[in-house]
């Protein structure tokens, strides 16, 4: 499978990765021919990239990291709980929290086990899941890679618990934001943006209370928009005064937050909202918690076309988990043509580097049929 932008999908393709709803149903089923009238959806949709079938890509499959369903359970528990909690007030609040801790346990869980017992590195996906509200799909990313780079970071099986509880929670607060700043489509006023940030405190003092989950996982809502160098909030604390469980929530949020569609841009790739993180390690973000970020997720995922600092181009074919930055790759066109018979290189062991994602190309549909 190949990874596609919407932009150049074109008739008679082939969807080669299910796109589902917020009501779980699937809106475009794999195997799926498209048609113009899918394309025109899909765009008022602002689904940005597909994975199609096509003869380059053969044999080339996406892992998936978490299955389908303990997706689907997941964020389903998110939204329903949080839509409840937007109605409540007081202890009312207090009252839905508690009740529903022991099903955000369970979802860590499953996810802890799904993590654990996976040794892929984790595939940003594109447009799986299309959301009228970001912020419920975002709560589960963020809580996935929480959970990877936690694990990967060698804490123990609670402390990797209470942050993705921390992490599954950390923007709780915003449901008593008012819903035209969390949807607004411009830039916020100064004034907005001071009634956003108070989503940090409102989350704080939701959780601090309960007695069903750790005042550690309730500091993870109140810190992870603080920042090594003070520039963050609520506090404008500094290194060594944020908690270490914030600081992987801090990376994870970001990095989630550049590589989703939002109501005022669209998402970057994972390869450039990387290269975001990477450029803020140690002014903004951990050192250790970066380079165990690097270390667990694909940058260039499976499918991706490439073009190669020597003018070839390839689709990744593989990833390599030594190396996230340098996957294995299928070279099918050396400067402008299309080679005879595909071959495999391991970027590792090459002095040629990524140029550029090219998610817009389209020789490969005109020519395939030339490959043997």
């Amino acid at each position: 499978m190949r990874l596609i932008s919407t932009k150049v999908l074109r008739e008679e393709m082939v969807i080669a990765k299910t796109i589902w709803n917020e009501a779980s149903m699937p809106l475009l089923q794999q195997g799926v021919h498209v048609t113009n009238r899918i394309i025109q959806r899909l765009q008022q949709l602002n689904v940005q990239y597909v994975y199609i079938d096509d003869k380059i890509s053969k044999n080339i499959e996406v892992a998936e990291a978490i299955p389908i369903k303990i997706r689907k359970e997941a964020v389903s528990k998110i939204e329903s709980s949080f839509k409840t909690l937007k109605r409540l007030k007081g202890t009312d609040i207090t009252y839905c929290l508690e009740k529903s801790s022991k099903d955000f346990t369970n979802i860590i869980n499953s996810l802890m086990d799904s993590i654990f017992d996976n040794e892929e590195l984790l595939t940003v996906l594109s447009d799986a899941f299309i959301y009228d509200e970001y912020i419920y799909q975002h709560s589960l990313q963020v809580t996935i890679y929480t959970i990877s780079i936690a694990h990967e970071m060698k804490y123990n099986a609670e402390e990797v618990r209470q942050i993705g509880i921390g992490a599954m929670l950390h923007d709780v607060g915003k449901m008593l934001i008012p819903q035209d700043i969390l949807q607004k489509p411009g830039r916020l006023t100064n004034e907005e943006y001071d009634t956003m940030k108070k989503h940090t405190e409102y989350g704080f003092d939701m959780l601090r209370n309960l007695h069903t989950i750790s005042l550690l996982s309730a500091h993870c809502a109140f810190q992870h928009h603080e920042r090594l160098d003070g520039s963050g909030y609520p506090r404008g604390l500094v290194d060594f005064e944020i908690h270490p469980y914030a600081k992987i929530i801090a990376v994870a949020d970001v990095f989630d937050a550049v590589t989703s569609n939002r109501v005022y841009r669209n998402k970057l790739l994972p390869s450039d909202g990387l290269a975001i993180i990477n450029e803020g390690a140690g002014t903004l973000y951990d050192k250790k918690v970066v380079e165990a970020f690097n270390r667990i997720i694909a940058a260039y995922p499976n499918g991706t076309v490439v073009l190669l600092s020597n003018g070839h181009r390839g689709i990744v074919s593989k990833q390599n988990p030594t190396n996230t930055m340098c996957p294995k790759l299928r070279i099918f066109e050396e400067h402008g043509e299309l080679v005879k018979a595909t071959y495999e290189l391991a970027l590792a062991d090459s002095d040629v580097t990524i140029v550029k994602v090219e998610t817009d190309y389209l020789e490969a549909e005109e020519q395939a049929h030339t490959i043997q």
